[in-house]
C-alpha cells in the first residue's frame, strides 16, 4: 500500500490528538505517515516538548509509572541493567526471602546496609519534583512505581502505588510494627523491634508476591487514564509491564521519558522524550505552566 501524508493543517488540536488516537493503531500505523503542522510551516515537526506539554496540559487523568532511571540522578544506582546492582551480586542470595529468613545477618551485611546508607542521603530530583507539580497542578493523579527508595514521596506526590513495597520503612517480622529506616539503629545487625523482633524492609524480596491491592489500583488506574507517562523505565518485568499496555488498550497516550530507545518506544509509546528525567521535566513543566497560564 502507498504512503499517504495527512495534513493537520489549520484543525484544532484536541481533534489532531482523537485522528492521531485511530491512525496509531496497529492495522494501519505501518501505512500511514502523519505531518503535524498546528499552524506552522509545511513539513515542521513540533518540538517534542512542546507537543508533550500540549497533550499533559489538556489531560484530565494523567498517570505516571517511573523505574529506577528516575532516581539514578539522586544517587541511587539501579538494580538491573549495565553497572546495576544485580551485577556485583546474586540476587538470589541476597534479595530472596528465603536468603533472608534463612540468614539475615548476611542479607543485612550485604544488601541492606548498603542500600539504607544510600537512601539515607538520596534526596529527589528534578524528575521527581516535576511530577509532584504536575499533582498539585491537577493533571497527575498517580504514580505507580516500581521503585522503592521512597522519593516520590519525598517530593510531594499523595497518591503513590509502590508495585514492589518500599525500602524507606521496616517492618518487624514478630509484631509487623513499622519503623522508618533512617531511624533504624544498626549497632546491631541484624536490627531488632522494640519487641525483640527482626526488621524487614518493608518490600517485596524475590519468591514474594506483589501486593494485590497495588496490583489492582495500578490497573484501574492504568484503564482510566488518559495519559501515561513511562519515566525511567523499559517497563520489561511483570507485572509492572502490562500497565502502559493495559492504558493503550483503552485509549491513552503514551509519552515515555527514558535516556535511550526502549521495547516500548517502538511497540506502543505515541511520544518518547529522549533523555534524563531530571532534565525533561523542568522543561516539560515549564511548558506545562505556560499553557495553563494562557487564557
Amino acid at each position: 500500500m502507498a504512503y499517504k501524508s495527512i495534513n493537520f493543517r489549520n484543525l484544532p488540536f484536541g481533534f489532531c490528538h482523537f485522528l492521531l488516537t485511530i491512525l496509531n493503531s496497529r492495522r494501519i500505523e505501518k501505512c500511514v505517515t502523519i505531518t503535524y503542522f498546528f499552524n506552522k510551516a509545511p513539513h515542521t515537526m513540533p518540538d517534542p516538548i512542546e507537543r508533550a506539554a500540549d497533550i499533559i496540559a489538556s489531560a484530565k487523568r494523567a498517570v505516571a509509572l517511573t523505574g529506577a532511571g528516575i532516581s539514578v540522578a539522586s544517587g541511587i544506582p539501579p538494580f538491573r541493567g549495565k553497572g546495576g546492582l544485580w551485577e556485583k551480586i546474586d540476587p538470589m542470595k541476597v534479595a530472596h526471602i528465603d536468603a533472608f529468613l534463612d540468614d539475615p545477618e548476611t542479607v543485612w551485611n550485604v544488601l541492606i546496609k548498603e542500600m539504607k546508607t544510600v537512601l539515607d542521603k538520596a534526596r529527589p530530583n528534578p524528575g521527581h519534583t516535576g511530577l509532584a507539580d504536575l499533582e498539585r497542578l491537577g493533571i497527575l493523579g498517580t504514580v505507580i512505581t516500581q521503585n522503592v527508595d521512597g522519593l516520590h514521596q519525598k517530593a510531594g506526590n499523595s497518591d503513590v502505588i509502590e508495585f514492589h513495597g518500599s525500602f524507606a520503612w521496616q517492618r518487624c517480622l514478630d509484631c509487623n510494627r513499622r519503623i522508618e529506616t533512617s531511624r533504624v539503629d544498626l549497632a546491631q545487625i541484624p536490627p531488632h523491634c522494640r519487641c525483640g523482633g527482626i526488621l524487614r524492609p518493608d518490600c517485596v524480596f524475590f519468591g514474594e508476591m506483589i501486593p494485590p491491592e497495588a496490583l489492582d489500583r495500578s490497573q484501574h488506574m492504568s484503564a482510566t487514564c488518559e495519559v501515561m507517562m513511562v519515566i525511567g523505565t523499559s517497563a520489561m518485568v511483570q507485572p509492572a509491564a502490562g500497565m502502559p499496555f493495559i492504558a493503550k488498550d483503552n485509549g491513552a497516550f503514551i509519552i515515555e521519558i527514558n535516556p535511550e530507545p526502549t521495547p516500548l518506544t517502538s511497540r506502543i509509546s505515541n511520544l518518547p522524550l529522549l533523555g534524563g528525567a531530571e532534565s525533561i521535566m523542568p522543561r516539560l513543566l515549564q511548558a506545562v505552566r505556560q499553557r495553563l497560564a494562557s487564557p
